[in-house]
């Protein structure tokens, strides 16, 4: 299969969603990291990233003449090219489940973890204590979700790799899972020891210690793991 090229970024959470399946998938796949700095971010943009991607983000993928942007997009196409391992379920029902628990990820659990970004510091105002305790809703939702089934479409997929990198984003801002959702903690600790998931957990423990920002105790274990 020809190679293909991944533009992600070192704290992209849509990136390393692709990184994760590309590692499952066993897929030839190039990782180019993006410039990033805490005081300019991602500016000035990769050109690539530019010149296909008119949202200015990565991540992007590039294969032969096929040119990508969005992560769910790009992962899509990885399960058309490379079906096994599977990261969606054979039946329509479970596939369609699993879609929705994705989406869900990206544009129901995650936009107050995006208004806690700019809170930092004021965690008590009313925007952040009320952003915090959408989360907190949201994740007592996938509790009960997991007490019929170890993952939260049944068995893994795509669905889990957007939701852990969520929850990491979402610890990051202030709002981390807790003891009162045990199977939700129980679910993390099984996904970040799959050796796909626990390559990028380093990679971000990595990131957050090069830039002096905190990091999140799973991502630590993770990276305290890999070196064993």
């Amino acid at each position: 299969m020809l190679r293909m090229t991944l533009y992600s970024g070192p704290l992209s959470m849509y990136g390393a969603k692709n990184e994760i399946a590309a590692l499952e998938k066993d897929l030839p796949v190039d990782v180019v990291m993006v410039p990033f700095t805490a005081e300019h971010r991602y500016e000035p943009r990769h050109p690539e990233v530019l010149r296909i991607n008119p949202k200015r983000q990565v991540p992007v993928l590039v294969h032969g003449t096929v040119e990508i942007f969005d992560s769910t997009q790009i992962f899509e196409y990885f399960e058309k090219i490379e079906p096994a391992p599977p990261l969606w379920p054979a039946t329509p029902a479970a596939r369609a489940r699993a879609r929705l628990r994705e989406l869900w990820s990206d544009e129901v659990f995650f936009p107050p973890v995006v208004r806690l970004m700019s809170l930092q510091g004021r965690l008590t105002e009313p925007a952040a204590v009320e952003a915090i305790a959408e989360v907190e809703r949201r994740y007592l939702e996938l509790e009960a979700l997991l007490e019929h089934a170890p993952f939260l479409a049944g068995e893994y997929s795509y669905a889990d790799i957007a939701f852990l990198m969520a929850q990491l984003f979402a610890a990051r801002m202030s709002a981390p899972m807790t003891a009162s959702t045990p199977r939700l903690l129980a679910w993390r600790e099984t996904v970040g020891a799959r050796p796909a998931v626990s390559a990028i957990l380093r990679r971000f423990d990595a990131t957050l210690r090069q830039l002096g920002l905190p990091i999140p105790d799973f991502v630590a274990r993770a990276a305290s793991a890999g070196h064993d």
